[in-house]
């Protein structure tokens, strides 16, 4: 058996191997030579201290003891042909694609349906976004091949990790070109610049043992006997399509992965008489700061070691009987236009693999529930969505027609007074001053602004005015749940319709998502055989 260790390394220690030898040979009593495999279970940064270090848990096998490496999970997939079951996958993102992957597992072939483009091709749409303020409903920042998560950051972390599988859905995107880093980082990330390639390399494992993946295509129906989904009905939305053609798509079952900002989607269900319900969500803003503050502010000191990530922070606070919490923060990362419709600003924030940009952003949010929008109450089940749509389209009419967000220093945002100037961002677009104090709901304005000031008092450093405040976040979870039955995860009213993921209000980020996704497919499969 092997020795199991706790270290401590330096920085510029932490990936020195000869020097991790060492260190496990001290504790243990074995040469270095002696050592025959050292396996490294678990990584984390530790920055609580005078000066940070990462704690290491590793096994260490010594000259008797043998190690051998988990076998490939690709290497139990056999080709599918359809004999027991075809599943239609509405989504390509996290949970689409790894449901997919799931049923090709259990001998089941899964049809995946996306209105968006493949990642390569998407990036087209989203350099128009971002450059010339033009944004396409089906390809964008949302939609399209990976989801939401593709193109935003890439961040690994899940406290969802009793839901499901958490180390085979890790293990599946290291066979699939991920670094095998995330199978023992406290929080994992790979990056917006390396997970399209590995999302591409789970297209390319569904096609290849038998499955299909079709883009361009906007299901615009439902085809549902005596009370049983049977299929779909799509649009073809592919560029290269001019006409209006559609297309059935029969299935044994249909998975509805579609993320959290498939509107139609919801308004499909609810013109098909299948039960949906508003959902509690959060809205707020943008948050960015200069990185060498946050660094300074976590590590004590500036500039940081060449050796240690770009810090990051976690901040949470009660005000008024209401959450107030930092979202989706990305350390050396860029904010980016996030709608998904001419009309709106929407807002998000992604880092690249080396996560160097001079810039750290987070979402900073409110949580918004049911009493809160009484006055809204007039649109039933889509209240919590209608609220959300209205605070975006607020933002964008404050504009010139572009992409550019409104924004004001953090001290004026707190304030309530506009800002003369802004700071330098990462948001290509631009920002520009406007009165977010008042085009944000009073509700969600004074807890934010309490909230903030509570920050700065958290976090020395956090309160300046070399921070910008940026509208709106408003995407950080689906405002409508797609009601599913607990045990069999089937929507319980449709037979064989199975809600999934983001969209469906059972996950909330890339690991969860896909998680649920593996888990809906194993009910899939429970339902088929």
């Amino acid at each position: 058996m092997p020795a199991i260790l706790d270290l401590a390394l330096r920085p510029e220690e932490r990936h020195n191997d000869s020097l991790l030898r060492q260190k496990a040979a001290q504790q243990t009593g074995l040469r270095p030579d002696q050592i025959a495999h050292i396996e490294i279970l678990k990584s984390s940064l530790d920055a609580r201290s005078r000066e940070p270090v990462f704690r290491l848990r590793v096994a260490v096998y010594g000259p008797t003891s043998v190690f051998s490496p988990e076998p490939a999970l690709l290497g139990g997939f056999v080709p599918v042909d359809g004999r027991k079951g075809r599943v239609i996958i509405v989504g390509a993102g996290p949970a689409g694609y790894f449901a997919a992957l799931e049923l090709l597992e259990q001998g089941i072939l899964p049809i995946v349906l996306d209105r968006g483009k493949d990642a390569q091709t998407r990036r087209r749409d989203l350099r128009a976004i971002q450059q010339f303020g033009e944004v396409n409903p089906h390809s964008n920042y949302c939609f399209g091949e990976g989801g939401a998560g593709t193109y935003s950051d890439g961040k690994l972390y899940t406290r969802s990790a009793k839901r499901g599988d958490l180390r085979k859905a890790l293990r599946l995107l290291v066979e699939h070109g991920a670094k095998s880093d995330i199978l023992t980082e406290a929080h994992p990330h790979i990056g917006s610049n390396k997970l399209p390639g590995v999302v591409q390399n789970i297209r390319e494992t569904i096609l290849h043992y038998g499955g299909e993946v079709h883009f361009g295509q906007l299901v615009t129906d439902f085809i549902l006997n005596d009370g049983r989904i049977t299929g779909v009905v799509s649009q073809d939305v592919s560029p290269e399509n001019t006409g209006a053609s559609t297309r059935e798509w029969p299935a044994d079952a249909v998975i509805l992965a579609t993320g959290h900002s498939a509107r139609d989607i919801y308004r499909l269900l609810h013109a098909r008489g299948i039960r949906i319900e508003a959902k509690p969500f959060a809205l707020g803003v943008r948050v960015e700061h200069p990185q060498s503050l946050v660094d300074g502010v976590q590590y004590r000191q500036s500039p940081r070691n060449e050796h240690l990530p770009a810090a990051s922070y976690s901040l949470v606070c009660q005000v008024q009987e209401r959450g107030v919490f930092s979202f989706c923060m990305c350390p050396g990362g860029l904010i980016v236009p996030a709608a998904t419709a001419p009309g709106e600003i929407v807002t998000n924030g992604m880092s690249m693999s080396r996560r160097d940009s001079p810039f750290a952003n987070s979402g900073v949010v409110v949580a918004v529930e049911p009493e809160d929008l009484m006055n809204w109450k007039k649109h039933g089940v889509f209240a919590h969505l209608e609220f959300q749509a209205a605070v975006e389209r607020r933002m964008f009419e404050a504009g010139d027609g572009s992409q550019k967000a409104p924004a004001l220093r953090l001290p004026d945002f707190v304030s309530g007074r506009l800002s003369a100037d802004l700071p330098a961002s990462s948001y290509i677009p631009g920002l520009f001053p406007a009165p977010l104090h008042e085009m944000l709901p009073p509700f969600i304005y004074k807890r934010l602004r309490d909230g903030l000031a509570q920050f700065g008092k958290m976090m020395r450093g956090y309160y300046t005015s070399e921070a910008v405040v940026v509208g709106t976040e408003s995407r950080t979870s689906s405002p409508v749940r797609i009601p599913r039955n607990p045990d069999t995860l089937m929507h319980p009213e449709v037979v064989g319709l199975y809600p999934c993921g983001e969209g469906a209000g059972y996950a909330g980020g890339i690991l969860s998502a896909a998680m649920d996704g593996q888990r809906v497919a194993q009910g899939v499969y429970s339902f088929l055989k």
